[in-house]
């Protein structure tokens, strides 16, 4: 019978190998390192469940955390520090534009996108105003948000062109009053003038000239239509 010899491992040999296994592992930590950590942020649970998969799918990118609500959404930015927040325009507790001002006041270069369904010309120009960086709406293909992230966390802005066309129409128009908007949300619930006047301690003089006002800055006729225009376009929630 023939004996085989078995070859003993030499020191060097035997030495490299904790070197590559090191080796390994620093080029896994620091591929964590360079994935953008994604916060993502919506009250409802199968839409995050469909964003968290195609950001775990991604090699670039990981999940930070998850939260269901906007005053969960501040408090998981402050404790994760994450590189790109996504967050729903309305939310509960705290909608989308105070949970970035509450954001941005703790850090005023935090990478924020607003991803939602509303695509009112207001509801943009609040978003933005208030420090988003983007903003998309839910329907957006699934790569062109990836590519959004991507994007906002290289610190380009992302506003795709028909909404940014909206938000440039916004800024050129003639803007509501605050006392305009109080009228318009007590119209929204079908008071009339008088209650109008008794509710904002005003007379129902006074309220006439803002109701005039109304519905020439929104060019209307109708006080259904005003309410109709200005809910479409993010002035006022119903």
């Amino acid at each position: 019978m023939t004996s085989r010899k078995r070859t003993a491992a030499s020191p060097a040999t035997l030495a490299s190998k904790p070197q590559s296994v090191a080796k390994k592992t620093t080029k896994v930590s620091q591929a964590k390192k360079l994935r953008i950590r994604v916060l993502i942020a919506d009250d409802h649970s199968v839409v995050r469940a469909g964003i968290v998969s195609l950001i775990e799918d991604k090699a670039d990118m990981m999940v930070a955390g998850e939260a269901s609500n906007g005053r969960e959404a501040v408090e998981l930015w402050k404790k994760h520090r994450p590189d790109v927040t996504l967050l729903d325009l309305r939310m509960p507790e705290l909608d989308g534009v105070s949970a970035i001002k509450a954001i941005r006041a703790d850090d005023e270069n935090a990478r924020i996108i607003i991803l939602t369904t509303f695509d009112g010309d207001e509801d943009i120009y609040r978003a933005i105003q208030a420090g988003a960086k983007g903003y998309l709406l839910k329907d957006v293909p699934r790569e062109a948000l990836m590519d959004c992230v991507r994007r906002v966390h290289r610190g380009d802005t992302c506003v795709p062109a028909d909404l940014a066309a909206k938000l440039a129409q916004r800024i050129s128009s003639e803007t509501l009053s605050e006392r305009e908007i109080d009228v318009l949300k007590l119209m929204a619930q079908g008071k009339g003038n008088k209650e109008i006047g008794s509710r904002l301690f005003i007379t129902e003089g006074t309220v006439k000239s803002h109701v005039k006002r109304i519905f020439a800055k929104l060019g209307v006729i109708t006080r259904t239509e005003a309410v109709a225009n200005a809910t479409r376009r993010g002035l006022i929630q119903l």
